[in-house]
């Protein structure tokens, strides 16, 4: 167990679902000797995102829970969409949610040797065929979901034939696409994937760790389940779109002399608001330049999250909170939202930044004199302690905060006007310096000595506090407002026709350049978390550099878009 996980408090509950029941009911019964294996077996031809969050909190969490182990397996069955990098990425993904795999990290291509094997034994029994049809034949035999398929004319070829030819698929002799191996099953099951599914196919290209040894690679259905069997996994956890391959899963392992059956169990998968989860075009919006890559703090990937700002605290509570189903559901993204706020709300320090920079100067405030004021670091930390922030007669206050001509309930500073600033002084507006054009370049106000820290000796009462900061001692930093990539509920609905694409949130990044930050922040560290007061929580870009702060908003403070849907 790694430090994160011995960390973790004794009162986090986790939610009883129908899988741990199964599990704790095997358990009882000594079923697999009470051992649990689980296993987390992404293909590495991508970026994880939150979807395998939820089955990476559950494969491992189970581990944990029930004293067993779970495994690290990469699905690397096709070199010619899985990288290195992805297998990289993967890994720090699952260490940076709080999870270790330990010595039990595997690859499918560690067995392909055996896996072949399997398919020879297959052979011998009568079971596997190797078809020379093409690949439209194949797909056109296989039938409809009314239609039962038809016999491939090679579907009768003696074993000795069978042997001959798929020896010749792995010495390289043929071209791709000439021949597959098939198993042999029933065409005209009512399960398609049981229509004699291609286990095994002809792919001439390098091999991220295996180089070129192979020139034949096994297909999912046929390598996941026995993965599991050699691996000794006893509770082998799917989503629900595998539902349909158990059959065949259960008939592999029941056609072969493996080591051990595994269950599988299938279970909803995270479908999130405001976003896809197809792998397929999350790479599209990376290769198309809609983001500016897997980790863009826009993206639901894994690595995208954590550049945001989320904490891996906050996304395990989430999957803790949204539990495990076995019906597909929707699943609104202001939950997740919710868990962050919640866990920056208890570990972010607080910070003053002015997004919109307008300049306040204080006229009764002596010239060139400036003083310490102690601010709070975090309200609900106690242990954070304080902070000295600079105090002096030019300011900046956001330019929004100012309204020459306001409503009736408009809280914050205006002509004539009296508000708090936070940690300081009360102040009152008196003038308004314009540039020709009529626009507002400052506002002059006047202090009240007497109300230091911003508490008024005469008991009198104000209703507007304004963060602000210290114009000789402003760190200038550039701020990205990121908001939700889609304005669309669910861009992804099968029941819309439209691209996706189109529904991309045009507002989805905004750019502060030129916002004026404490001096604290010049200090940060890349992936430190603030709060920024009134504005929302952020964190430290790694583009930031000794020259130049950057920072991305993890969250606002409150859900806008709840608030949109009133509206």
């Amino acid at each position: 167990m790694d430090h994160a996980q011995e960390n973790r408090s004794s009162k986090e509950k986790k939610s009883v679902d129908f899988i741990r029941t199964i599990v704790a009911e095997d358990i009882k019964k000594q079923k697999n000797n009470g051992e649990v294996v689980t296993r987390f077996p992404p293909e590495p031809n991508g970026y994880l995102h939150i979807g395998h969050a939820k089955s990476i909190c559950l494969n491992f969490g189970i581990a944990q829970e029930f004293n067993g182990t779970c495994h690290l397996r990469f699905d690397d069955t096709n070199p010619t969409k899985e990288e290195v990098q992805y297998v990289e990425s993967i890994k720090e993904d699952v260490l940076w949610l709080g999870f270790n795999w330990a010595d039990k990290e595997f690859y499918a291509s560690d067995y392909f040797e055996r896996l072949c094997q399997f398919a020879v034994q297959l052979i011998k029994i009568g079971k596997a065929y190797v078809d020379s049809s093409t690949p439209e034949e194949i797909r056109a035999s296989r039938g409809t979901l009314t239609e039962p398929g038809q016999n491939s004319p090679y579907r009768d070829r003696p074993i000795k034939e069978n042997l001959e030819l798929f020896e010749q698929m792995r010495k390289g002799d043929m071209d791709e696409g000439q021949c597959v191996l098939r198993a042999k099953i029933d065409l005209a099951s009512s399960n398609i994937n049981m229509r004699d599914p291609v286990i095994y196919r002809i792919l001439k290209a390098h091999h991220h760790r295996t180089k070129d040894q192979w020139c034949i690679y096994p297909m999912y259905d046929f390598t996941h389940g026995l993965s599991d069997s050699i691996e000794g996994i006893t509770h082998s956890l799917c989503t629900l779109e595998f539902e349909n391959h158990r059959p065949l899963y259960d008939w592999f392992l029941e056609a072969l002399q493996v080591p051990c059956h595994p269950q599988q169990i299938e279970f909803a998968r995270l479908n999130l608001t405001y976003t896809v989860m197809s792998k397929r075009k999350l790479l599209e919006l990376v290769r198309h330049g809609h983001v500016s890559g897997w980790d863009d703090p826009r993206m639901p990937t894994i690595s995208g999250l954590r550049r945001r700002g989320y904490p891996p605290e906050a996304i395990r509570e989430f999957c803790d909170r949204i539990g495990i189903a076995k019906v597909e559901n929707l699943i609104d993204i202001s939950l997740l939202e919710f868990c962050v706020r919640e866990d920056l709300n208890k570990h972010a320090n607080r910070v003053m930044v002015v997004l919109d920079p307008l300049k306040l100067v204080i006229t009764n405030y002596p010239v060139n004199q400036t003083e310490d004021l102690e601010a709070i670091n975090n309200p609900e930390d106690e242990s954070a302690g304080t902070r000295l922030i600079p105090f002096g007669r030019e300011l900046y206050i956001e330019r929004s905060d100012f309204m020459e001509d306001p409503p009736k309930k408009f809280f914050r500073l205006a002509p004539g006007k009296e508000v708090r600033l936070r940690y300081a002084y009360f102040i009152t507006c008196e003038k308004v310096i314009k540039n020709d054009q009529g626009g507002i370049l400052e506002v002059h106000c006047r202090y009240d000595p007497a109300s230091k820290g911003g508490q008024s000796p005469d008991g009198r009462k104000v209703k507007g506090t304004l963060h602000w900061v210290a114009g000789q001692s402003a760190v200038t930093c550039e701020v990205r407002l990121y908001d939700r990539l889609f304005f669309k509920e669910n861009p992804d609905s099968p029941k819309d026709e439209t691209d996706y694409k189109a529904y991309l949130n045009p507002d989805s990044l905004k750019v502060e350049k030129a916002a004026f930050a404490e001096p604290c922040l010049a200090s940060a560290k890349v992936g430190d978390r603030l709060q920024f007061e009134r504005l929302g929580y952020f964190c430290v870009d790694p583009d930031s550099n000794k020259d130049k702060r950057v920072v991305n908003r993890t969250v606002a403070l409150k859900d806008s878009w709840a608030k949109m849907k009133k509206i």
